[in-house]
């Protein structure tokens, strides 16, 4: 388009076609002046239309910062910060932006909602858009906001452009009759209400009703709003709940005041009649320049005994109890008592690695003394009656007996009662059933006979040719 604009451009400052060539042809001077300035011509237009064109090819951003009101606020108040971005060309997307904090004042951020703009700044239109920071001072003194740096990619932008605001100023004061540290609210407008919340019947002990306040400010945050008293009343008990808090707006997203609701749940511990005290709530109109002060009444109820109720364990009345009449008193004997316990537990636990390496001796000891009565003749011959009384009839008890008592295999050496059992099982004419009614009631003296023997032997030489002893099973 610029080409076609330059050729027509020049086509008009050229000279006709006749005149050209009657004077070139002719080789007359004033020809050749002629053609050298209309060269001259064209070449600064090309220049001039090149140099215009690679400058207008990169856009340009800007950022612009402004408060309102501008100079001084209130503490409580609330601050507009408006941040102007701008551009000479469009906005590829939205712009980018910056973080905001205040030591002292309460700040809500831009939701990025944006109000269009159009303007005209150093000869050049430019457009863009206007972003909200809300600002609620807290103390009275001072701010400064540095520069916010603002990033975004106008439309024919090679790279993303960034762009600093000024910086600003503004000092927030103290309202009148507040005194400092003092809760401050200020707003244009304001609505303080109260819900009660109870059982359609008679109250009774042990019933419950709700206490709800809405308090909804024009101009104001939320979060700088105040939080109202609900504090304890006598033969009620409280249970507050979480306030909730939020942001009002207009229906098309733009901020206009806050509301916070506060609610807190009274059970009723006594019967008679109970208060719920008037909640005041001090602020400042903006409209008309001075404190007001908005209350919600009193409320006032009967309950009356419920037979069927059983109160609450109450922790504050038990350990009043505990301080005033149910003391404890201890003698220097239970004291001298529970010292000797606490000593007597604490040695145990000193002593507890001695007492287990005890305990697994005496198991030790236990196992080998089992071990030895398995091994005794005495446990043989416990094991003789019942193998005597058994079908068939069994001896290799009886032979193990004989072996631990060191006789070996020389079943005659007890005396003729075995002998002639021995003759009655394996004789020529044996009467076993008959033998063994003999012998189990034998057994005694057969044993007696065994310890007398036992000891006369002991203090005899040893045989010269010892009986090799073996166990039967």
């Amino acid at each position: 388009m610029i080409i076609d604009r330059v050729a027509l451009f020049a086509s008009r400052l050229a000279p006709t076609g006749d005149f050209c060539a009657s004077q070139i042809h002719c080789g007359s001077e004033p020809a050749r002046e002629d053609a050298r300035s209309f060269t001259t011509k064209l070449g600064a237009l090309l220049l001039c239309m090149i140099s215009t064109t690679a400058l207008a090819a990169e856009p340009e951003l800007r950022v612009q910062a402004s408060l309102q009101p501008a100079d001084t606020a209130m503490v409580g108040s609330l601050i507009e910060l408006r941040l102007d971005v701008l551009t000479d060309t469009w906005f590829t997307s939205a712009p980018t932006l910056p973080d905001l904090k205040l030591p002292g004042a309460l700040v809500l951020p831009s939701d990025g909602h944006a109000e269009h703009l159009n303007q005209t700044l150093d000869g050049k239109s430019f457009n863009g858009m206007r972003y909200s920071y809300l600002i609620t001072p807290n103390v009275a003194q001072t701010f400064d906001i540095a520069p916010l740096t603002v990033r975004a990619t106008p439309g024919q932008a090679t790279l993303e452009l960034s762009a600093q605001s000024q910086p600003l100023h503004f000092t927030a004061t103290q309202p009148p009759g507040f005194k400092p540290g003092e809760p401050v609210l200020v707003a244009h407008g304001l609505r303080f209400t109260q819900d009660i919340i109870k059982p359609a019947t008679a109250l009774k002990v042990g019933d419950s009703l709700t206490r709800q306040l809405t308090l909804q400010a024009d101009g104001a945050l939320a979060m700088s709003l105040p939080t109202p008293t609900l504090g304890d009343v006598s033969g009620l008990s409280r249970y507050p709940k979480n306030p909730q808090v939020s942001n009002l707006d207009d229906g098309r997203g733009n901020f206009t005041g806050g509301q916070r609701i506060d609610s807190v749940t009274y059970r009723i511990d006594t019967q008679g009649q109970h208060n719920l005290p008037a909640i005041e709530l001090k602020w400042w109109d903006t409209g008309s320049q001075q404190t007001r002060t908005a209350q919600v009444p009193a409320v006032s109820f009967d309950a009356v005994a419920d037979s069927a109720y059983k109160p609450v364990f109450s922790i504050t009345e038990d350990l009043k109890k505990l301080g005033q009449q149910n003391r404890l008193h201890l003698s220097g004997f239970a004291f001298g008592l529970l010292a000797l316990l606490l000593g007597v537990a604490l040695l145990v636990w000193l002593a507890r690695p001695f007492i287990h390496r005890a305990h697994l001796a005496w198991q030790a000891r236990r196992r080998a003394r089992h071990a030895a009565w398995l091994e005794s003749s005495e446990y043989a011959w416990r094991q003789i009656p019942p193998q005597l009384e058994g079908q068939p009839a069994q001896l290799s008890a009886l032979y193990l007996w004989t072996r631990r008592r060191r006789k070996g295999l020389k079943l005659t050496a007890f005396g003729p009662r075995l002998q002639a059992f021995l003759r009655a099982c394996y004789g020529r004419q044996p009467a076993k059933d008959q033998a063994l009614l003999q012998l189990r009631q034998s057994l005694t003296t057969l044993h007696s006979q065994a310890e007398h023997k036992q000891e006369s032997v002991a203090s005899a030489l040893r045989p010269l040719n010892p009986v090799h002893e073996k166990d039967f099973p």
